[in-house]
């Protein structure tokens, strides 16, 4: 059966990965993938529907997925925060993978566009900028004299 939405938890160094398959049914799962061992296994799997939760590091590896034919959804974490399941299993990485693949499925869920490199560049550059002249900018005193 083929694969059709994959949701990726992403983290430092191991990562945790879920799929389903056309049906709903669990197709793949992988609660401790590796850095360099990632990009091999999503490029191994037939085009589909990837699911990331959006910050920095998942804009790079949305321009690598989108690049091997995936259609890479990110979503901010506090639309996937509904779709972890609480209980005797707690919070961990596979339960946020599980969360992330099942909120790309949904119809109305609202999605962040991929930033291109020169985008986040300008972001970096553009955010380092207001808190350096932020702090630089001398302040008014009280009475409006010297």
């Amino acid at each position: 059966m083929a694969i059709l939405y994959v949701g990726i938890d992403l983290a430092k160094n191991v990562f945790a990965v879920h799929g389903v398959d056309e049906h709903g049914k669990l197709a793949l799962v992988r609660p401790k993938i590796t850095r360099d061992k990632l990009h091999e296994r999503v490029a191994a799997l037939p085009p589909c529907t990837i699911g990331m939760e959006a910050c920095s590091g998942a804009h790079h590896g949305a321009r690598l997925f989108g690049d091997l034919g995936h259609a890479v959804r990110l979503m901010a974490p506090k639309f996937v925060a509904p779709y972890r399941l609480s209980g005797r299993r707690g919070k961990n990485d596979a339960v946020d993978a599980a969360a992330i693949g099942e909120a790309v499925q949904r119809p109305n869920m609202r999605f962040a566009p991929i930033k291109s490199v020169d985008q986040q560049a300008r972001l970096t550059l553009h955010r380092t900028g207001k808190a350096s002249s932020s702090s630089a900018r001398p302040r008014s005193t009280a009475s409006g004299g010297c």
